[in-house]
């Protein structure tokens, strides 16, 4: 495959925060690694949520400074824009080299199809869709939610998070190609001086739950539910989330602490990328729970926050979601489905650390390196398009 013109979208300026910056940086710096021409594009239609506000703002000077700050960080200080729809302003890229961009691409990846408008970008040879919330996704489809369904179709190739859709996940009309979070391994480096505790970033509910043929498909709330007696459990080691405080459900900071949770909040531990990666590599594991959405569909949803402790060498305790039959785990990687387990993983990252610690790096780079991850992405996108050309030719 030769050098191809590629454009990522995302929600960096949508959101200025630390994970979500990595989220989608790490798709576009890896791509510019495998010597691809790569613009980031932010069209989202929406007003950004503003940190320093506290909410969705109506300006967006922070955010768009936000985003100049993390392009230049990367070399990518020419290679993007960002849409406001105030007015229909744009950011970054000249009107007519934006324009130029968009009209001579290869590809567009939309990432956790953030783009409000797929449809204005229908002429590039090759939009791809990338899931990274499966199983809310196909019940989303499920459910029949029309607007949804069309945007989804706009799209020449599927991709998902989800890398073994079980039968726990309504079947769709929709060809899930199985993908997963690429981590710019040289971002992440292992050793250094980790505090003696276990910590994740989280959410506590992102939005509401959906209901399908009597299931109902949840947040994180109510799988941290069957897990808040831990830290009792475990007293040898101090268990800490960086929490928010909710979207539709308020975080009950008190009870956790109550419990012997340490209780901090994003903003202030990892408010930015560099803050995030830190907070990260000075942890000694990540102990998390996944949304019990997630944990309903058993899809195998991997998240990308774990795959960044597993790139700093720092081992995971995580609930499962299907991964164990899709990922090497065990040693690095320790899934857990009950209290009993999450004590008894736990316990075994603190008599084996070493191996763990060095089995959590090989992990990423056999399985998340970002060369490996988007080379196969680009190889399988171009040549289904290239197939469905083919195969359209009278």
């Amino acid at each position: 495959m030769g050098k191809l013109r590629i454009i990522v979208t995302g929600l960096i300026g949508q959101y200025p925060l630390g994970g979500v910056t990595w989220d989608y940086m790490q798709y576009a710096t890896g791509l510019m690694r495998l010597g691809h021409d790569v613009y980031y594009l932010e069209d989202t239609g929406q007003h950004p949520f503003n940190p320093q506000e506290g909410g969705i703002s109506g300006e967006c000077d922070f955010n768009v400074s936000y985003l100049r700050e993390v392009m230049a960080r990367f070399d990518m200080e020419d290679r993007w824009a960002y849409h406001f729809p105030w007015d229909s302003q744009w950011f970054g890229l000249a009107d007519d080299r934006r324009e130029a961009v968009v009209r001579s691409a290869d590809i567009l990846i939309n990432v956790s199809g953030v783009l409000a408008w797929p449809e204005k970008y229908r002429h590039i040879p090759c939009l791809v869709y990338i899931d990274s919330d499966p199983d809310f996704t196909q019940v989303k489809l499920a459910r029949g939610q029309v607007d949804f369904q069309r945007m989804l179709e706009t799209h020449d190739v599927h991709f998902s998070f989800g890398e073994r859709l079980s039968d726990a996940v309504p079947k769709t009309a929709f060809d899930w190609r199985p993908t997963r979070q690429p981590v710019v391994l040289d971002e992440w480096h292992q050793g250094g001086t980790a505090r003696d505790v276990y910590t994740t970033v989280m959410n506590w509910t992102s939005y509401k739950p959906l209901e399908y043929r009597g299931t109902t498909y949840a947040q994180k709330d109510v799988e941290f539910e069957r897990f808040i007696d831990l830290p009792g459990r475990v007293p040898e080691v101090s268990l800490e989330i960086a929490v928010n405080t909710g979207k539709t459900r308020r975080t009950p900071r008190g009870l956790l602490e109550r419990k012997g949770w340490h209780v901090v909040h994003p903003d202030q531990v990892c408010p930015d990328m560099e803050g995030y990666r830190s907070y990260i590599t000075h942890s000694r594991a990540e102990w998390s729970i996944a949304k019990n959405g997630y944990v309903q569909g058993q899809s195998g949803w991997f998240s990308c926050r774990s795959a960044c402790y597993l790139a700093a060498g720092r081992p995971v305790v995580v609930q499962d979601t299907g991964f164990s039959k899709v990922l090497p785990t065990g040693t690095g990687i320790v899934p857990f489905s009950t209290l009993q387990e999450a004590i008894d993983g736990i316990r075994d990252v603190e008599r084996r650390y070493a191996s763990h610690s060095r089995a959590a790096r090989e992990i990423a780079e056999q399985y998340f390196d970002s060369s490996l991850v988007l080379t196969k992405l680009l190889d399988e996108s171009m040549a289904s398009v290239a197939g469905n050309n083919v195969s359209a030719k009278p």
